[in-house]
């Protein structure tokens, strides 16, 4: 007859006693840690966490786009299939473009395509230069890395990125992706939107452009750009087709059945952005067809609401098939451009993509990966932000121990500053020369209206921007140095006001040393300061005088105008040079949702100084002599930009709240600090520290954007929101970022506390902040912990926590505990014994806090929020790693039978089990055990019942073994039938 288990047991080799736990006492029991016992199903059947603040898997087995509620654009997705990495499953890992940001180029990690998290970086810093260190007036707004691609190739990873102004494009590998250390390769040029491809020969292409695909190959060792192939196809190409457009780049190569295909995003005049895609069955097209055409044949493949630029996605299939998504990106400002995951129909080797190729956003596809229960619950808890009590608990990354040559510092000629470098610059000489005319533009003394002395230069017949003076300092300038630049200028007719720039071009491209506006018919003088970099070639340094680029040329370009007195002065040194001591580790370890604003300086930042608590101090004074250099405007910086050593988190939508506790009794007078929800516009709440007193208030940049600013005036707190401090040297400040009122914007609501219980709000919601049209920054907005001087470097503030939570205060929803309260619960009915002590570890570590938040009191839904999302991801993490309870398989019969006029009772035991085990067979009549039951064989026994006639019954067998290192007895019961002898 069938085996039926009973029940098995598991005991150590040291004995131990089980205890059960009835529901009620489960309240008392989690007070002093996990209870030890088989479980308790009302608590468990309680327990159901919601997913992370940037998922959308609704926990049904669907997931609504996008998939992300978080900026993750220019997305690289690359699969490692489960046979390569010894797991039951494929892994996939996506990487994404993170610019100014550091650590940067973020590796993140799903086994679901839905649920992400971020497991490494592959830098901690793009490089130790000024521009991405916030040095000496330099900065990487909406520059640094760019549009990453991910590989993995002969068991090695390899990304490469193109850097705006960092020395362009850089291939990293690594043999171990989420811990490996990361080896940096310059590739010497720049490689727009790069692509990484191995054929299937393993030959490296990278693709890379803008308005048109081109390719080169690397050589073997992949050091180096053996080979070009500009403008495999270009849009020209296909001129006329409908999906044919803008941009045109973002260009990713991958072969399926046969053909090549490469997917682009482009952008038709008066349409969406949209993906168009192409394909031949020769990767370089043209270079390799028999007469040297264009073998790339194009189709529109999705053009629904701005769903455009990322990446085809495997997906493996039963049977050996091959399932291929589409992961892409959509501008969602000011979150940022947010990830989806689109299945496709493919007919005929050409998808479509979304439900007949419309993609409603917020619309609902069905996962297309399945998990086991306790997998999924883990993937939904996995997000891109978290919030921190700043315990320095974070694992060891090896990108933190980057390697750096750090530069002996400059050596300068003194007797080059201070004094004029040019020669003839108020134009006092006969002659004009140095001075000499570019782009047609001519040169000549007018003595009519200087602006002093006796003659000024009279610049015209100018037809382009260009076209104006310049004058050559070969060996005159130096790196390093600051120079003041200006020269006072006058036109007579044309527009009202015309922006002249003042610029060096040293073969790298024009750079603006200075700018400002001139309104016509007066003289006026335009000045500035510049720190010449470090990249500068000095043997070829011309200085040069022009006006706004434009397409078509402005009308500017054509104004004649006089310039006198050109100056350019070099400044006492004052040049900050980067330090050992600046970039190397400092033993704090934050958890990978942080990066820093710009490279950090070490010295000035800690989770060591005081434990549990982050501390930023200041190192140095903020200017306002800060640009953005991507701008050709010049366009100034605030003071809250140029600060150095800001921590930031993602946003995340449609609402996010952030709450943190700031000890401010560090603080010098200039100091302000706090915490901000960023970009260029910003707003934040701080503490302002003037003479002595500390003040709260709430300060707001909205658009336009001036180019010449007044920092001050633009940090005033805003009216009505400001509250003395007096001697209180805690804060507690809140955000809350309300996205959805109105979508595409962002108004932001800021509340304080002296106690984290009783909160006032500081005035009205503030805002609006959208999308800078200029793309200076060009990412999502952000959140971040800041601190800087205004008057004097050193002083400090500690921030205890960083508490997220998605209810804003204004929604006037109660606080609500439930989901708390169930999770304790729930860990209450766990058995430590099930699990690795490292993860139990863990999950003891959130209860502890879990439990010391409950047995306070709450003043937002953060203080609740927090202690529960820590705890629910340690339980579902444990949840993957509980062992699999172990038995001792046996396959038992009973059956009853007559000899003569008595009735017999056969029990068979076959030991299933690959360990010999002692078998008990126990009946109504008697019972047998027989020991050392090898594998394969049996236990038998016919019992004699000694009467005529039985009832049908049960009996019972249970077989005990050792099995790792557990003594483990496993109990079924076998039925039989009535048995009548006479």
């Amino acid at each position: 007859m069938p085996r039926n288990r009973r029940r098995t047991a598991i005991t150590p080799l040291t004995p131990r006693q089980s205890r059960g736990v009835s529901l009620a006492t489960v309240a008392v029991l989690v007070c002093t840690g996990l209870v030890s016992t088989g479980g308790v199903a009302n608590a468990a059947a309680g327990w159901s966490p919601k997913p992370s603040y940037t998922s959308t898997d609704k926990g049904d087995g669907t997931y609504s786009v996008p998939i992300l509620r978080s900026d993750v654009p220019d997305i690289s997705v690359e699969r490692v299939p489960a046979a390569e990495i010894k797991e039951h499953r494929d892994v996939y890992y996506m990487i994404s473009t993170t610019m100014h940001l550091s650590p940067g180029a973020p590796i993140m990690k799903s086994y679901d395509l839905v649920n992400w998290e971020t497991v490494n970086y592959v830098f901690d810093r793009a490089d130790i230069g000024d521009a991405f260190s916030l040095r000496n007036g330099q900065n990487s707004y909406g520059q640094g890395q760019w549009a990453s691609s991910l590989r993995y190739h002969d068991g090695k990873f390899y990304v490469v990125f193109n850097t705006n102004n960092l020395g362009g494009a850089y291939l990293y590998s690594t043999d171990d992706v989420e811990n490996g250390t990361w080896k940096r390769t310059p590739l010497g040029r720049a490689l727009h939107d790069p692509s990484l491809f191995f054929d299937d020969d393993g030959t490296p292409y990278i693709f890379y452009g803008s308005g048109g695909t081109s390719a080169v190959r690397l050589n073997s060792d992949m050091t180096a750009i053996a080979q070009d192939y500009p403008n495999i196809f270009t849009a020209a190409n296909y001129a006329g087709q409908p999906f044919i457009g803008g941009l045109f780049e973002g260009a990713q190569v991958f072969h399926i059945n046969g053909y090549y295909y490469v997917v682009v995003i482009t952008w038709p005049s008066g349409q969406g952005r949209q993906v168009a895609m192409f394909r031949s069955k020769d990767l370089l097209g043209r270079y390799t067809s028999a007469d040297g055409s264009n073998t790339y044949e194009a189709r529109g493949v999705l053009n629904s609401n701005g769903f455009a630029q990322g990446s085809l996605v495997p997906i493996s299939r039963e049977g050996g098939g091959t399932d291929w998504y589409g992961m892409f990106f959509r501008d969602n400002f000011p979150i940022g451009r947010t990830p989806a995951l689109i299945p496709a129909t493919w007919q005929d080797g050409w998808p479509t993509f979304g439900n007949n190729g419309v993609v409603p956003v917020e619309g609902t596809f069905a996962k297309p990966i399945k998990l086991s229960p306790e997998e999924e619950t883990f993937e939904q808890q996995k997000g891109l932000v978290a919030s921190d009590d700043f315990a320095n608990d974070a694992p060891h990354k090896a990108y933190t121990d980057e390697q750096w040559t750090i530069p002996d510092p400059p050596k300068y000629d003194d007797s080059l500053i201070g004094v004029e470098l040019l020669q003839n610059p108020g134009f006092e000489s006969d002659a004009v020369s140095p001075w000499a005319g570019q782009y047609s533009a001519t040169l000549s003394r007018d003595t009519t209206d200087p602006a002093a002395g006796s003659a000024a230069l009279k610049v015209s017949n100018r037809t382009l921007n260009g076209s104006g003076p310049n004058q050559y300092l070969n060996g005159k300038i130096q790196r390093g140095v600051t120079y003041t630049v200006s020269a006072k200028i006058k036109y007579a007719s044309g527009p009202s006001s015309i922006r002249f720039n003042l610029v060096a071009d040293w073969g790298a491209g024009v750079q603006t040393m200075a700018s400002g506006n001139v309104p016509a018919g007066q003289w006026t003088t335009v000045t500035g300061q510049y720190t010449v970099p470090a990249s500068a070639n000095v043997d070829s340094f011309k200085f040069a005088v022009e006006t706004p680029w434009g397409n078509p040329q402005p009308a500017s370009s054509s104004v004649d105008y006089l310039i006198d007195d050109v100056s350019i002065v070099g400044q006492p040194v004052t040049t900050e040079s980067p330090s050992e001591a600046e970039i190397a580790p400092n033993g704090s370890r934050l958890d990978p949702v942080w990066e820093w604003n710009h490279a950090p300086d070490n010295r000035y930042w800690s989770l060591t100084d005081r434990d549990g608590w982050l501390r930023l101090t200041t190192g140095k004074v903020v200017t306002g002599k800060y640009v953005y250099t991507k701008l050709s405007g010049r366009d100034e910086l605030t003071w809250f930009e140029e600060a150095r050593n800001t921590l930031s988190q993602r946003t995340f939508g449609p609402r996010q709240s952030v709450e943190t506790k700031m000890d401010i009794s560090g603080m010098k007078n200039g100091d302000v600090a706090g915490l901000a929800a960023y970009n260029r516009g910003f707003s934040y709440v701080a503490v302002k520290r003037v003479d002595g007193q500390n003040t709260l208030g709430v300060v707001n940049r909205g658009q336009p954007f001036a180019v010449d600013i007044d920092q001050s005036a633009i940090e005033n707190f805003v009216p009505g929101t400001t509250v003395s401090l007096g001697d209180a040297t805690q804060v507690y400040v809140k955000a809350d970022l309300d996205f959805s009122s109105p979508v595409g914007q962002l108004w932001t609501t800021f509340y304080y506390s002296l106690d984290g219980l009783k909160w006032t709000q500081l005035g009205s919601r503030v805002g609006p902040q959208t999308l800078d049209g200029s793309l200076s920054h060009f990412m999502g907005h952000r959140v971040g912990l800041f601190d800087y001087a205004t008057k004097e470097k050193g002083g400090h503030v500690d921030f205890d926590y960083y508490k997220l939570s998605d209810t804003l205060t204004a929604q006037n929803k109660p606080l609500d505990t439930s989901a708390l309260d169930a999770t304790i619960a729930y860990a209450g009915t766990l058995d430590k014994r099930d699990y690795p002590a490292d993860a139990w570890a863990g999950t003891q570590a959130a209860l502890d806090g879990a439990k010391a938040a409950r047995a306070g009191e709450f003043g937002t839904q953060n203080q609740i929020d927090a202690p529960e999302r820590a705890l629910s991801y340690q339980l579902a993490r444990l949840g993957t790693l509980k062992s699999v309870t172990p038995e001792v398989k046996l396959t038992v019969t009973a059956s009853s039978r007559c000899i003569g006029t008595s009735a017999y009772l056969a029990v068979t035991a076959v030991n299933d089990s690959d360990v010999p085990a002692t078998v008990t067979l126990t009946t109504p009549f008697g019972s047998k055990t027989v020991a050392d039951v090898t594998p394969g064989k049996q236990a038998y026994q016919s019992f004699n019942t000694r009467a005529g006639q039985i009832d049908a019954g049960t009996v019972t067998v249970k077989g005990t073994a050792t099995i790792g290192g557990k003594q483990v007895t496993s109990s079924y019961d076998a039925a039989y039938t009535a048995a009548g002898c006479r």
